[in-house]
């Protein structure tokens, strides 16, 4: 991929998703959610079941499911669903394909300050993985042992894309809706304002801080088939790719990388590129950047 072009090119990708995962336009108008074959499947992204618009299922909100009928069958297909893409992709998902991604790196455009990473942002980052444990997989699958009954612990307390996309979308477009909102409904709606408030000032504060999905396909950042990686010849650990980043990454492609491929545009030596993609040829250095 083009240097000067990719931005415009992972925006447009963005996009595309957005509009393919919310294919069914009507739903909006109807405040009635899709029924399809295609219901059964999941998208790679963030996108909630209960959108209107949603022609699939969340791939996060589906494991929850599967683990509250664990008592009963084994998730197979959910765990392979993941295992296929961490394998493939890893967390270029973050980077293109989820559309809540896109909606937090427009409030971040808004002209307010910015919260620079530091070492407490990157402290922070590792919460996903406790809300992971806990929410997506601890309180769905004990408690389906334990009491019986499904119980999707993250969607129910917290999915701030699940508020906007379906609960905020249905109470909006049906007014007999509105009188069944209760605290809960209140409770998840001042999460999605920390969230959106927080985005115009930290770059992807729920990914970065909040979510198990980027959680899950983190665990294959180091082995996915596809992504970025750094070439160790041309590399001279200037760190201006790390600098760069707005996400708490150590190194180019670790766990925390959502694999956007901006830092390529700051590598004066060619050090960074897409994995089996054309390799640059080692460049002799005489300095480092300043």
């Amino acid at each position: 991929m083009d240097k000067i072009k990719l931005p415009f090119k992972r925006k447009l990708i963005q996009v595309a998703c957005a509009l393919v995962y919310n294919a069914n336009l009507k739903g909006f108008g109807e405040a009635s959610l899709y029924q399809g074959q295609s219901k059964g499947l999941c998208v790679p992204g963030l996108n909630c079941y209960s959108c209107p618009g949603a022609i699939a299922a969340c791939p996060l909100g589906t494991l929850q499911n599967a683990l509250s009928s664990a008592p009963k069958r084994f998730p197979f297909y959910i765990l392979g669903f993941f295992v296929l893409i961490g394998l493939f992709l890893g967390r270029i998902v973050c980077g293109f394909l989820c559309p809540f991604g896109l909606i937090q790196e427009l409030l971040y455009k808004i002209p307010v300050p910015k919260l620079k990473k530091n070492k407490i942002t990157h402290l922070l980052s590792y919460t996903k993985y406790v809300i992971l444990a806990i929410f997506a997989v601890y309180i769905p699958l004990f408690l389906a042992f334990k009491e019986g009954y499904p119980l999707p612990g993250f969607c129910k307390y917290i999915c701030p894309a699940g508020t906007l996309e379906g609960g905020l979308t249905l109470v909006l477009a049906d007014p007999s809706l509105r009188g069944l909102a209760g605290a809960l409904f209140s409770w998840k709606v001042f999460v999605l304002l920390i969230v959106v408030v927080s985005a115009m000032f930290i770059y992807r504060s729920f990914c970065r801080f909040l979510c198990p999905l980027g959680a899950i396909y983190s665990f294959f950042s180091r082995i996915s088939i596809f992504g970025i990686q750094v070439d160790e010849t041309n590399c001279t650990h200037c760190n201006q790719c790390i600098r760069h980043c707005l996400m708490d990454i150590k190194k180019v492609g670790d766990h925390e990388c959502i694999q956007c491929g901006s830092c390529q545009s700051v590598c004066h030596f060619d050090a960074i590129h897409w994995k089996h993609g054309k390799k640059k040829s080692p460049v002799k250095v005489n300095q480092e950047i300043q």
